[in-house]
């Protein structure tokens, strides 16, 4: 059986690609869309459970929309589910930059002095430079000009080489289960943002990453930084041979944690012993 959260088709429509493997009223081959808010929550279902969220500029999959939401595909990972009409809209230009600052807000003028709405972006939020006026970038926001740091964006066609660097500009951004954003990430998140910064295609979920990222490691192999371990429910960064950098509820936050503590206190808690360790490939 498909996982729900990969399968395009939700009874009265579907992707054109699932013809004659589910049954539905009408196949699509679908329509782009780009998130236009800072932040967006994916449902399971309209205002059901929270799947993951989307970020400023990412792009999604519009298969079917009635009743003020929208049901398709984040295009970064595939996962299906529901987001409010209101928060996408069809890209207007393509994405040239990514923020790569762990916060940044865009403001309506040029002067980190300047009054009116700061609209506040995450890492990893996607954008479209227009211009610079000096330190400034100009972006095109929702229709809106906007002005972002230039030294908060890097551009899209580049990657991070270090996953645990970008792990690391998120310390003390709060837990929230199913978040991706600095508003709120929880251990999944954490490892999804560290990904993408690097060019690395990643599943929003840790069962799916556990599944799919890297090569399995031998459970008394030598760790290094950058490789990920596992629990069920759970995953980590390893920031060093003794350290672990990770989202969780424990500490309700992106926090360090010593690997052997951080192994006991779950094992103590009754989540199990690591389930697997990986080891992922990254551009140097």
């Amino acid at each position: 059986m498909t996982d729900p959260r990969r399968l395009h088709a939700n009874g009265r429509v579907a992707h054109a690609s699932l013809i004659g493997r589910v049954d539905a009223a009408l196949f699509v081959e679908g329509e782009d869309r780009q998130v236009v808010v800072p932040v967006t929550t994916l449902w399971n279902k309209p205002a059901g459970r929270r799947e993951r969220e989307l970020l400023l500029g990412d792009g999604f999959c519009l298969l079917e929309e009635r009743d003020g939401h929208v049901f398709g595909y984040a295009l970064r990972d595939n996962h299906a589910g529901y987001i409010e009409s209101a928060h996408l809209a069809a890209p207007a230009r393509p994405v040239t930059h990514v923020v790569h600052a762990r916060l940044t807000h865009a403001l309506p003028a040029p002067d980190f002095k300047t009054q009116g709405a700061h609209l506040p972006l995450s890492l990893g939020s996607r954008v479209t430079v227009t211009g610079k006026t000096g330190k400034w970038a100009e972006v095109l926001i929702a229709g809106d000009t906007l002005y972002l740091p230039a030294c908060h964006l890097r551009p899209e066609d580049t990657s991070e080489t270090d996953p645990v660097a970008v792990a690391e500009r998120l310390i003390g951004t709060p837990y929230v289960w199913g978040g991706n954003s600095a508003m709120g990430i929880d251990c999944s998140g954490l490892v999804t943002a560290a990904c993408l910064a690097c060019g690395v295609p990643c599943p929003g979920d840790s069962d799916l990453q556990e599944e799919e990222l890297g090569h399995a490691l031998p459970m008394d192999a030598p760790l290094q930084r950058g490789d990920l371990l596992f629990w069920k429910g759970h995953v980590a960064w390893v920031a060093d041979p003794d350290t672990l950098i990770h989202a969780n509820a424990y500490h309700m936050a992106v926090a360090y944690e010593p690997l052997q503590n951080a192994i006991a206190r779950i094992k103590a808690q009754g989540d199990g012993l690591v389930t697997a360790r990986k080891r992922l490939e990254f551009r140097q």
